[in-house]
């Protein structure tokens, strides 16, 4: 279904059309919907053609996904890090899902049909520190504790040049909210994310990829604290509204999140 609904806006096989550009900025599940079903108003599973799906990335594919889970009470959230197996020899900023399943959560990909590089089950993928899909604290970590190179994470595509240590900061703390049903915008920017050529907060990516790692190991203590963290510390938390930028060079923008609605995209609507 969330293959079905979204083409995405930089990789799709057919033409987009312009009319439908502004469909990336649907940070709603039910903004979503309401598009499809504008243009379609037809079951969530009866084929679209791509062009006439709704425009959007790995975001909108696990925010569908994890919608579904949760309306049958299946606890899920969207992750959001670097995949090494969409492009050869590249590691992709992306985002994908986990479930609780028989008392562990299991990783999976929304956006993948089958198999594809290292990734044998794309409804099972491995979450072990030599993961395909790096979590965006594991891959602060790496960099601050054993020094590896994260030159290669974020986003160069002409007119955007963001890379490095300030984008894995905000894709952490973007992360984070995630975790807490926050679904962002990948372009969404709020609180210590480091803007291109501002202050990076090193010690606030320590503290908060150490308590995501410990937690995604299973600490209580460590889920906790991270939660109270976001709750309560302004430089994680999102608040009222955010600095929209657009990864198609498009000036940012002040929005309102308008966070009733926010909170109503919980569970995904009855199509």
């Amino acid at each position: 279904m969330a293959q079905n609904l979204i083409a995405h806006y930089r990789f799709a096989t057919t033409q987009l059309p312009e009319s439908s550009n502004d469909d990336i900025n649907a940070r709603w599940l039910s903004t979503i919907l309401d598009l499809d079903q504008q243009r379609h108003g037809t079951p969530l599973l009866s084929p679209r053609a791509e062009a006439e799906r709704v425009q959007g990335c790995c975001r909108d594919q696990t925010l569908i996904a994890v919608g579904i889970l949760r309306q049958h009470n299946i606890p899920a959230r969207s992750r959001v890090g670097f995949a090494d197996y969409l492009r050869p020899n590249s590691r992709v900023d992306h985002v994908v899902a986990e479930c609780w399943l028989d008392d562990s959560w299991v990783r999976f990909d929304p956006g993948l049909a089958g198999p594809r590089g290292r990734v044998a089950d794309p409804h099972d993928i491995s979450i072990s520190d030599d993961s395909p899909f790096l979590t965006a604290a594991a891959a602060w970590i790496g960099h601050r504790r054993h020094g590896r190179s994260i030159d290669d994470l974020g986003v160069s595509i002409s007119p955007v040049e963001f890379t490095g240590a300030a984008f894995v900061l905000s894709y952490l703390i973007m992360d984070v909210a995630h975790r807490f049903g926050d679904e962002l915008l990948l372009w969404d920017s709020w609180g210590a994310m480091p803007l291109p050529g501002t202050p990076i907060d090193f010690g606030l990516g320590d503290a908060l990829a150490e308590l995501v790692q410990l937690a995604d190991q299973g600490d209580l203590d460590a889920e906790n604290t991270l939660r109270k963290m976001y709750e309560t510390d302004s430089r994680v938390h999102v608040g009222d509204e955010v600095l929209r930028f657009s990864p198609r060079g498009e000036p940012p923008v002040r929005v309102s999140l308008g966070r009733n609605q926010a909170h109503s995209d919980r569970a995904i609507r009855n199509y």
